[in-house]
């Protein structure tokens, strides 16, 4: 009777240190999948930005190749 007790005692302890530390991985995951999404979009906005200096660049470029076609000095 009393082993039967400490067996199944032992038996729910194990089961809870297994269930503890699959709670803590899945918070970790979690935690890292918002990581994730953190950086992504401050990289988009990061391209973006970069992509608004490549567009400004280009804008300045056309404008000086306008500026050679017409014939202006500048």
């Amino acid at each position: 009777m009393t082993s039967d007790l400490v067996l199944a005692i032992s038996g729910l302890t194990g089961l809870a240190m297994i269930a503890l530390a699959a709670l803590r991985g899945w918070d970790g995951w979690l935690a890292l999948k918002r990581l994730e999404l953190e950086r992504s979009e401050a990289g988009d906005a990061a391209r973006d930005i970069g992509g608004l200096i490549e567009l400004a660049d280009l804008r300045e470029r056309l404008r000086k190749l306008e500026a050679i076609a017409a014939g202006v000095d500048l």
